[in-house]
């Protein structure tokens, strides 16, 4: 089975070729933060019982560490990674890459990471069984600033996205071999849906974005009720 650094390659080189002219800037953590994302790949090692799955970076989490929901505190003090974040080739001002340097809370990445790390100080105890991946690598921004969500791009850069983020998606997923994929929101749950094998078992969880009133009402506890369903609520 191919690695999940030499999928993540893959990935990163094939959505390079894609032309899109709705974002005013598009930024790919995959080549500005490789050196960070690329160990981060690499606690991906062998099988995992539970993957679960976002839809693309925030601007202060994947952005600036190249690691999904990576807010800064969670990379470099639980996982323990580090490395030089470069910077993409065309920066709105207003979400300048910082990377490790960056003051700003991913508060997606805050409380994703934070319930997990509480319940497994030792990061290894968490990567042992589990991993977390984005479905899409790349960033949208408006003329803004503003984050543009994969969905509201135009048919034809849609539809050439999806087809190369499912492509990498069900590789990952094979290399994996997960008994539960869990989609982190219902864009990514959809995704999970559509290519997962018959085999693995296909669940969600709500998404912590304070964008989401739900996610501002006891997200933990929602989750561990959903993560209860699937006998994975000791992850968090």
């Amino acid at each position: 089975m191919p690695s999940l650094v030499s999928l993540a390659t893959d990935l990163r080189d094939r959505i390079a070729r894609v032309r899109m002219t709705t974002p005013a800037y598009v930024y790919s953590p995959l080549e500005y933060a490789w050196p960070v994302a690329e160990k981060y790949l690499k606690l991906g090692r062998g099988k995992k019982r539970v993957v679960f799955v976002g839809m693309n970076p925030g601007p202060f989490g994947m952005a600036q560490t190249g690691v999904p929901f990576g807010e800064i505190a969670a990379v470099r003090d639980w996982m323990k990674l580090g490395g030089n974040i470069g910077r993409p080739e065309r920066e709105h001002p207003k979400r300048p890459v910082l990377g490790f340097a960056c003051k700003r809370s991913e508060v997606s990445g805050k409380r994703l990471w934070g319930a997990f790390s509480a319940k497994s100080p030792d990061p290894k105890k968490f990567f042992d069984e589990a991993f977390v991946l984005n479905y899409c690598p790349l960033l949208f921004l408006t003329e803004s600033g503003a984050n543009l969500t994969p969905d509201k791009l135009t048919k034809t850069e849609r539809e050439a996205l999806t087809k190369i983020c499912d492509d990498h998606l069900r590789a990952a997923l094979e290399t994996l071999a997960p008994e539960v994929a869990i989609g982190v929101g219902q864009y990514a749950t959809d995704r999970l849906r559509m290519i997962s094998p018959e085999k693995m078992q296909v669940s969600t969880i709500l998404h912590p974005s304070p964008a989401s009133p739900a996610a501002n009402r006891d997200w933990i506890g929602q989750v561990r009720a959903s993560l209860e369903t699937v006998g994975l609520a000791h992850l968090v």
